[in-house]
């Protein structure tokens, strides 16, 4: 439970930091901006044509009498829309992280080098870093839809599906926001995504702890594209403290790792 609260409060010193740097806040809300228009126009377009959808797809509930039409047609229909709202959610981050992906590397490494030691930086070309980040969240995207999928399929079970399944829900959509946040500095520090899903397991409850309040609040029209600058910063001090730079052995050199960072697991 207490990295629950740790996780949170790394949340919280990244919307301090950007307080701090007013600059650098009105440039990581550009790609976040963009990124909204695009999905609001895409989620109301949903919300118009949800319930034609189902009607298309329930051909076969056409001559079913009063209620039991409208009940499951509704029900449908909502879960339809959840469906598209989860995905969102989800996709949202990977999505702005792709088209910000020069604002968010800047953001981060001023993050880094305010906060002093290393800055690391990935030495590949801006088109590279793109080609990885696209590929990483196709990966991710589909993790996360085989678990929409399941859950969306698991919401039909009494009671379990209106009270175990949000919850569930919440948790997945927390842990991959975390995931694609601090990819941005966990690259920089040469760490491919098998990597990064390793650390980020030996360290669940300081995960779902930074990334579910930010799912939560991302659910709330607007929010998510004032909130990134400061989880891109607030990530990039949780992979500060996820990673710890190899030792000097007793001779006074490097250990050798096949990684340039270790796991802090602590």
């Amino acid at each position: 439970m207490r990295d629950l609260g740790a996780g949170f409060s790394y949340l919280i010193k990244g919307q301090r930091w950007v307080a701090r740097h007013g600059r650098w806040f009105g440039f990581g809300l550009i790609p976040g901006l963009i990124t909204l228009v695009v999905y609001a126009g895409a989620l109301i377009g949903l919300g118009y044509g949800a319930d034609d959808l189902v009607a298309w797809a329930t051909p076969f509930a056409d001559d079913w009498s009063s209620p039991w039409l409208g009940l499951l047609r509704t029900t449908l229909t909502v879960l339809v829309f959840a469906l598209g709202l989860f995905l969102a959610v989800i996709t949202f981050t990977a999505v702005t992280l792709l088209v910000g992906q020069p604002f968010y590397e800047s953001l981060s490494e001023e993050v880094d080098r305010t906060e002093g030691g290393e800055v690391p930086e990935s030495g590949l070309p801006l088109w590279r870093e793109l080609w990885i980040s696209a590929r990483d969240s196709i990966r991710i995207l589909v993790r996360v839809t085989l678990y929409a999928v399941l859950l969306f399929a698991l919401g039909f079970v009494p009671v379990v599906g209106q009270t175990v399944v949000p919850v569930i829900g919440f948790c997945v959509t927390g842990y991959f926001l975390a995931e694609e946040l601090t990819a941005v500095a966990l690259q920089r520090r040469g760490m491919v995504l098998a990597d990064r899903l390793v650390l980020l397991r030996g360290r669940r409850m300081l995960i779902l702890g930074f990334g579910v309040p930010l799912g939560l609040a991302f659910l709330v029209p607007f929010v998510a594209v004032f909130l990134m600058p400061g989880a891109v910063a607030g990530a990039t001090l949780l992979a500060r403290d996820l990673v710890v730079p190899p030792a000097d052995d007793e001779d006074g050199h490097e250990d050798a790792s096949p990684s340039p960072y270790s796991v802090n697991t602590d």
